[in-house]
């Protein structure tokens, strides 16, 4: 199916289009997986008391990833022409890389406090110097997944060695730099005036 409807840019602008629509469904599918194989695994992990069961559901929730990898693949080896909507796809992939741990685990923290009575899920420093270095840490996060992202585009790019058909993603490329850009003022904020612990 995918291969039906991917290669239909050869039809012009309207069949582009329609690929770049499947790519993005399968963003929000990929994105709505997540998060329906993280809240079963936590249930079953907590509410049900179903740990083995509730392990492999949350081993289960990087495969989203791999579902959007293939379905790029497929469309790309199909002879479609990359658009930002594969970008966007890089970029979550690369977000997911970076940040799905961290997520899982405080979601698993959220979960283990409300549904089985274990501690409260851990919360970052109030303010003083250890928020602003907490705040530095997100940041250069951001900068290692943007530069994971750039590295999956750069390989596309050169996988498919056409620059007719990739010249998007090295616009997209430009275009992500403005995340780590504007994310950088949080931290500078956090370090140029820091929060004093204990007022609001």
């Amino acid at each position: 199916m995918y291969a039906r409807i991917l290669t239909a840019d050869d039809a012009g602008d309207g069949g582009l289009a329609e690929a770049e629509n499947v790519i993005l469904a399968v963003i929000v599918g990929c994105e709505i997986g997540f998060w329906v194989l993280l809240l079963l695994g936590l249930l079953a992990r907590y509410a049900l008391r179903l740990r083995r069961l509730g392990g492999a559901l949350l081993l289960c929730v990087p495969l989203v990833d791999v579902v959007l990898l293939v379905a790029v693949v497929i469309d790309l080896r199909a002879g479609g022409t990359a658009s930002w909507s594969h970008g966007l796809a890089a970029a979550y992939i690369a977000y997911s890389v970076v940040f799905g741990h961290r997520t899982l685990r405080w979601a698993d923290q959220v979960a283990a406090h409300r549904l089985s009575g274990g501690p409260p899920p851990w919360k970052p420093p109030a303010g003083g110097m250890a928020r602003a270095r907490y705040e530095w840490g997100i940041w250069l996060r951001v900068v290692l997944a943007y530069g994971i992202a750039c590295g999956l585009l750069w390989i596309t790019i050169e996988v498919i060695g056409d620059p007719a058909r990739t010249g998007e993603l090295s616009a997209f490329m430009l275009g992500l730099g403005k995340v780590p850009a504007i994310a950088v003022l949080w931290p500078l904020s956090y370090t140029l005036f820091p929060k004093k612990v204990g007022t609001r």
